[in-house]
């Protein structure tokens, strides 16, 4: 079945620096790359490496910032035909990346604030949609609200984190969060905060009557389901050069996974894997794996029902 994006298109604008300025600090580097982003072209192109048959829900400007990743998205073979041309200028990011991996961002979203749920259609019983939260929130909810009704399975990377209408929230069948998110979703909810994310995130998937996937950073990343069932996956070991889009790899893996009928736990497998091997390159995209890699990547990865 097709996996459907719904989601934010950048231009990202790379700095590599030798560590993040603090308020008031100018940090100097020697240039910067413009290479395209946005987590909903990231997770995209992540799964279309990964042999998924994707299409593409978004805006860009009529200007030139909107070539990066429309490209990207077209040589990565993505169908961009519902891509709209909107009066705002393309959205663009500021990314700056520390010697450390560490990074920081700010985010103009431009055209992405003109993307509308009307742009979905001929969405089928079977097809997996993928939401984010760089697009109008309430785009964003009408959207899962009708691929839920057409039978598809719905994703949601609460990411960055806002409020999502509350008559949304039985229209997601997988919640992708991680631990500011999970405490900011749980605030939302009315579940009690906790710093043990695993418990969080069963409180959640019961609240919400979803399955919900935490991501730990170092730590690994646990689901947990509905019926409060739960896996934990470990991390790749490899030695990260940046992690600037690992999350954005991370649900593309799960997604590309679960189109492909995968089990949550192998789903959870290749989202680890896919992560990974994200961190071993600099940019969202560049480092983005295909689909041999995740496969021998997987190996390395325990998957363990707790």
């Amino acid at each position: 079945m097709a996996v459907i994006v719904f989601g934010s298109i950048n231009t990202d604008i790379g700095l590599g620096v030798r560590h993040l300025p603090v308020p008031g600090e100018t940090v100097l580097t020697g240039g910067y790359a413009l290479v395209p982003g946005g987590k909903g072209c990231n997770q995209a192109v992540a799964m279309a490496k990964l042999g998924a048959d994707v299409r593409m829900i978004g805006a860009v400007g009529d200007d030139v910032m909107a070539g990066p990743p429309m490209a990207a998205m077209q040589a990565a073979g993505i169908d961009t035909a519902r891509v709209r041309i909107a009066e705002r200028p393309t959205g663009l990011a500021a990314v700056m990346v520390a010697e450390d991996g560490e990074n920081a961002i700010v985010v103009a979203s431009g055209a992405n604030l003109s993307v509308r749920a009307d742009q979905l259609a001929n969405i089928r019983a079977g097809d997996v949609l993928v939401c984010q939260m760089e697009v109008p929130f309430e785009e964003t909810a009408a959207a899962l609200v009708q691929a839920k009704a057409a039978g598809a399975v719905t994703v949601l990377n609460l990411a960055p984190f806002g409020e999502l209408p509350a008559e949304a929230w039985g229209a997601v069948d997988y919640w992708v969060v991680n631990e500011l998110e999970a405490a900011a979703l749980a605030a939302q909810v009315g579940v009690a905060a906790t710093d043990d994310y695993p418990a969080l995130a069963r409180a959640l998937a019961l609240r919400l009557n979803a399955t919900v996937v935490a991501t730990l950073g170092g730590e690994g990343a646990v689901a947990v389901t509905a019926a409060g069932d739960m896996w934990r996956a470990s991390v790749l070991p490899v030695e990260i050069v940046d992690t600037t889009g690992a999350g954005d790899a991370f649900v593309g893996g799960m997604a590309a996974a679960l189109a492909e009928g995968d089990v949550l736990s192998d789903a959870l497998k290749k989202a680890s894997a896919t992560a990974g091997l994200a961190c071993t390159g600099f940019g969202a995209q560049t480092a983005l794996p295909g689909i041999s890699d995740v496969a021998e990547a997987s190996t390395q990865i325990s998957v363990q029902r707790l």
